[in-house]
């Protein structure tokens, strides 16, 4: 039987580091413990989700 959790949350990192310098240094930590990861990454700056073409999306409170 396998379990799992849903993590839904943020994680601060400093402003130089990437989105894809994150998520390659968060899933490699995920992989070094044999565990896997299945889901996406938003990034957030200033309180809107930015867009693949770096454009300030919706902003995060606003509601679906």
């Amino acid at each position: 039987m396998r379990k799992e959790i849903e993590i839904n949350g943020c994680i601060e990192i400093p402003p130089e580091m990437t989105m894809d310098a994150f998520t390659d240094a968060f899933i490699e930590w995920v992989e070094s413990k044999g565990w896997f990861f299945g889901g996406g990454f938003r990034e957030i700056a200033d309180g809107y989700y930015i867009l693949p073409d770096g454009s300030k999306g919706n902003s995060v409170s606003d509601k679906y």
